[in-house]
């Protein structure tokens, strides 16, 4: 049920508001691709996207994050400094992001946000993150977030759900982050009956649209050695030509690479994102790589996924069902079809 509503046509109203307290970013059309760009305005923001061509994952991750700054040892004055670059923890708006995407970041909680490890940077954009979800009429022919434990209205880790309802967005309000956002904003409309009927239409109608489904049922029970030594991935991996795309593109990869980029004396030490696709991702010190080779590389990337992930945490699969991957892999390798071969291992 919506607690409150806003009329589609007060809705750059709320925008422009929104600046007013908050850093807004939204989907953004350029180039012919929608993206999750900060705004200066309400008429920048595309809502007729389903999903965004890149997750809003940079946003809580940035592909490259400078950490510290240094000076070298060949430097004369203050030689061997290391000092953190401040970043900007001031409070934002993750404005119309999908269900998906929001129990992305609930998933790489499980990697930066942990009883024996808390990363500074990403909990700073997530604390100063408010994240105002916009629910899914009509799903992508790509997307099974259904079967992933998630769905197109579902809230968990949003602070508001906005609900299309025709004419107005119903709005559920999930944490005090969202009742803030309100405040500020000035949003007093409450539901009636006929939104929460149109609601409900509108969520049957979604549901009803799903045409792909996945099955996860037995990837836990299933040995570990057994689906690493699975004959189908000589198969799988013929094709796959290492580019790194599902990698990038994937709301739920985490895998990154810190380097120094030094100039004169000065310099910067960078966290960049990297991809289990990529050669030189397991290469030792040594010159031994004990994944030189590209099936070895793929099974990596879906045993993590579909199995490791699976057994160490007991959250489900490391895949929010968004169809990204699916859309974008230039030889059309399909992550449905690999979740169909590991959990159908010796049927």
């Amino acid at each position: 049920m919506a607690d409150k509503i806003i009329k589609k046509a007060d809705l750059p109203a709320l925008l422009s508001r929104l600046l007013d307290h908050y850093r807004v970013y939204a989907p953004v059309r350029h180039q012919g691709m929608t993206n999750f760009e900060k705004i200066s305005a309400a008429d920048q923001v595309d809502l007729s996207h389903v999903n965004t061509t890149l997750s809003p994952k940079s946003l809580m991750l940035p592909q490259s994050e400078s950490m510290f700054q240094f000076t070298s040892m060949k430097t004369v004055d203050q030689r061997g400094i290391l000092r953190e670059i401040e970043k900007d923890y001031s409070p934002r708006v993750i404005f119309a992001i999908r269900p998906c995407d929001a129990k992305s970041f609930q998933l790489l909680d499980l990697n930066f946000d942990t009883p024996s490890y808390r990363d500074p940077w990403w909990l700073g954009q997530r604390q100063s993150t408010t994240l105002v979800g916009l629910g899914c009429n009509q799903p992508c022919n790509t997307c099974f977030c259904t079967s992933v434990g998630s769905g197109p209205f579902s809230a968990d880790g949003l602070d508001l759900l906005l609900i299309d309802a025709g004419d107005e967005f119903a709005i559920q309000t999930r944490t005090e982050k969202g009742k803030e956002l309100l405040i500020k904003t000035s949003v007093e409309s409450e539901g009636s009956e006929a939104t929460a009927n149109a609601v409900l239409a509108r969520q049957e109608s979604s549901l009803k649209a799903f045409n792909s489904t996945v099955y996860t049922e037995n990837l836990k029970r299933h040995d570990v050695k057994a689906l690493f030594d699975g004959d189908f991935w000589d198969e799988l991996h013929f094709a796959c030509i290492n580019c790194g795309v599902c990698t990038f593109v994937c709301p739920t990869c985490w895998c990154f690479d810190i380097q120094d980029e030094v100039h004169k004396g000065n310099g910067i030490r960078l966290r960049n994102w990297d991809s289990c696709m990529f050669p030189l991702f397991t290469l030792h010190g040594s010159g031994h790589n004990p994944r030189a080779q590209k099936l070895q590389r793929l099974r990596q990337r879906f045993m993590h996924k579909l199995k490791y992930f699976v057994d160490k945490y007991d959250r489900g699969v490391a895949c929010v069902g968004c169809g990204r991957c699916v859309q974008q892999c230039p030889v059309n390798i399909d992550i449905r079809h690999v979740f169909r071969l590991m959990n159908d291992l010796g049927a």
